[in-house]
């Protein structure tokens, strides 16, 4: 019901443990999907490639495996004709990780990145990644060092490490959802 190009893409419109429920949604609507943020295997791309279910496949290079893992689902979707839109990295790292996989990538479509002049999350500090790629309006420069670029002051890691987890969200019954 919404004006023509208003929507670009929808991304995890729903649940994806059911591509089944996809290919039944993607025959309501015409709006490309962007499918596999969440993933944590190449495998779990099977039926959305295959089956043409996702227009722009959502790869998370520190999920899915590393920078091979992501050019083996990268390659796999371009021989299928679908665009890559590698999911939002959360630092530095992530960053010029998933840059130097967008640079190698013909199916290359954009990059979903957290930069926002209004708020400072702490996902980039200049304190303990002192050298790190520039993040400006619209794009990524990636760093001509070797690897990826990226130097980590761990003097400035006073903290030790503590696992953590997440907030979740919690249904009514006290089971937990990420809905």
């Amino acid at each position: 019901m919404m004006p023509a190009h208003t929507l670009d893409f929808l991304e995890e419109p729903i649940r994806d443990e059911t591509p089944e429920a996809y290919e039944v949604l993607r025959k309501l609507t015409n709006i490309p999907f962007a499918i596999g943020e969440e993933f944590a295997s190449k495998w779990q791309f099977v039926p959305y490639i295959e089956r043409g279910i996702t227009n722009y496949v959502r790869i998370d290079v520190c999920n899915v495996g590393g920078i091979t893992e992501s050019m083996k689902v990268a390659g796999w979707a371009e021989a299928h004709y679908i665009d890559l839109m590698p999911h939002n990295p959360l630092g530095p790292i992530c960053v010029a990780a998933t840059a130097h996989v967008a640079m190698a990538t013909p199916n290359f479509s954009w990059l979903e990145i957290r930069e926002s002049s209004g708020e400072d999350n702490g996902f980039y500090s200049k304190e303990v990644f002192p050298v790190q790629a520039e993040i400006v309006p619209g794009k990524v420069i990636p760093l001509d060092k070797p690897g990826l670029g990226v130097e980590v002051d761990e003097s400035s890691l006073t903290e030790p490490f503590r696992h953590s987890e997440m907030p979740h969200l919690t249904r009514r019954d006290g089971s937990h959802t990420n809905w």
